[in-house]
């Protein structure tokens, strides 16, 4: 794997971790995966609260997921840069068509540990290149999870794609985490990412870089609630509060979601 599809393997690592502790996510795919593929993380990549953010920021995405999932009875669920993330799993989802999009080398590791239905499928493709909407026929509504993915696409990269979304599905709804402009400049000095060999990443500062004349920004969602945060106890919930919540965490990480109605 290339070094940005080497990144895959932090947030499985950090949902297995969370979810061997009973905290956050019930994730048994991931600890089964993490187990057999046995991949060496170092340095931050391997930290314990990075860990804890990486299980609640994909606790986040599956509540909002499953809220959607009410929402829009008729909707497939796209889930671009899916890496080894069982959210296909963790998120009950059984009405309603399901993609799993990543790199060709990334699914072809991921057929190792999912398989295919007609309900289910997984995409292999750069979301850079349009052409890979031309494998799904469905074209009404759409809800789109990208997790931990923005950061490594341009902000042209961004709008290239929120354009096809919008030109190929009548009903778009999209939740992406973002890096600052802060957090891309200082991840050249000290970022987990770096530890798998990712030196550039990308970061937006306005929600509406994003969004073109048919998709709009509607919110701005809390990347670490408290609800989550007091899982945790004692010192491990006062670092953690401090290293990756409140308003220091929020000129580093923000989480977007955008509609096309």
């Amino acid at each position: 794997m290339n070094s940005v599809n080497k990144t895959l393997y932090i947030p499985l690592y950090g949902k297995a971790y969370v979810s061997k502790k009973g905290l956050f996510l019930d994730d048994k795919k991931s600890e089964e995966i993490w187990q057999a593929e046995g991949f060496s993380l170092k340095g931050k990549s391997r930290s314990k609260y990075l860990a804890y953010y990486m299980g609640i920021r994909s606790a986040v995405f599956d509540e909002w997921l499953k809220q959607k999932l009410a929402e829009l009875q008729d909707a497939i669920v796209i889930h671009i840069g899916c890496g080894m993330d069982s959210r296909n799993i963790r998120v009950d989802a059984k009405n309603h068509k399901w993609y799993d999009v990543d790199f060709l080398e990334v699914i072809k590791e991921r057929k190792r540990y999912y398989t295919e239905t007609d309900g289910y499928k997984m995409l292999e493709c750069d979301v850079r290149n349009s052409e890979w909407l031309n494998s799904i026929k469905e074209n009404s509504s759409a809800i789109v999870v990208m997790e931990g993915v923005s950061m490594y696409l341009s902000t042209e990269d961004m709008q290239g794609l929120t354009n096809c979304l919008c030109s190929h599905f009548k009903n778009v709804a999209l939740l992406v985490d973002c890096y600052t402009s802060l957090a891309a400049k200082l991840s050249k000095h000290r970022n987990p990412v770096k530890d798998v060999g990712v030196s550039e990443v990308y970061g937006i500062d306005e929600p509406r870089d994003y969004q073109n004349e048919k998709l709009a920004f509607v919110k701005e969602h809390e990347m670490t609630p408290k609800k989550y945060i007091d899982e945790l106890k004692g010192l491990e919930k006062l670092i953690f509060a401090k290293l990756y919540a409140g308003s220091f965490s929020k000129k580093l990480y923000r989480l977007f979601e955008y509609e096309k109605k």
